[in-house]
């Protein structure tokens, strides 16, 4: 049996339930989606992380934007990564860069000293990365435990080899975890091309609801457990 882990992206406890009953390994949690996600609430993450037999990784990215952060941005977050751990998360996802597009060693180890002993995803600002064999060796002598990419590609199918490449390189020292774009015609291929070990899905399992009036309403997309059932099983499905 394949051995996959499936991480499914929410922002909600709705979503975060739903996805844990679909038979999800464990969620990513953030905010505002839309915009590629931002730290979720205080509230939210104690109430998830409450509700939850599943870990919870806490996405901790101050506002949207760049990933070249100033030193009021990682004050920020370093206080929010010690919120994440005292309310019971698994592990923080987060990202920091130069503005030379190389990773920002310094503040990476600071975060990553701050979230112990939780686990450490560097996310796809990874995919901003020029110089990708290098970033994934100051990953590890960081000691961070996963690295999500498409491998560079706007998707993780069009990244597919070079996520192969990353997987060899990583040689087990760090998890390599595709996502960007992935679906259920896409993730077998994937999973079978690049040899990940992990996925991280998120508009693939969520349907679509409105809510609000005038000015206020919105569209949202809410995780459905049928829709991760039935993808967790493509991944599962025997070669």
């Amino acid at each position: 049996m394949n051995t996959t882990t499936l991480e499914i992206c929410v922002d909600s406890l709705r979503s975060a339930i739903a996805a844990e009953e679909g038979g999800a390994q464990r969620i990513e949690l953030c905010a505002a989606m839309p915009v590629g996600g931002i730290t979720p609430s205080y509230g939210l993450i104690r109430q998830v992380c409450s509700r939850l037999r599943i870990p919870v990784h806490v996405l901790v990215r101050p506002r949207p934007g760049d990933f070249a952060y100033s030193t009021d941005d990682l004050q920020i977050m370093v206080k929010d990564v010690i919120a994440a751990k005292e309310l019971g998360a698994s592990a923080v996802v987060l990202g920091v860069l130069s503005p030379g597009r190389s990773i920002d060693a310094r503040a990476l180890a600071r975060l990553a000293k701050a979230a112990r002993p939780m686990s450490v995803t560097f996310h796809r600002a990874f995919d901003e990365v020029a110089g990708k064999s290098a970033a994934i060796e100051t990953l590890v002598r960081l000691g961070v435990e996963r690295v999500l990419t498409t491998g560079g590609p706007a998707t993780a199918f069009e990244g597919r080899r070079s996520l192969a490449r990353l997987v060899l390189e990583a040689s087990g020292r760090i998890s390599v975890m595709a996502g960007g774009g992935i679906g259920t015609w896409t993730v077998r291929r994937i999973v079978d091309e690049s040899g990940v070990s992990e996925v991280h899905i998120g508009s693939a399992v969520s349907s679509t609801r409105s809510s609000g009036r005038g000015i206020f309403r919105v569209e949202e997309g809410v995780v459905a457990a049928g829709k991760v059932k039935s993808l967790l099983r493509i991944i599962q499905r025997r070669r």
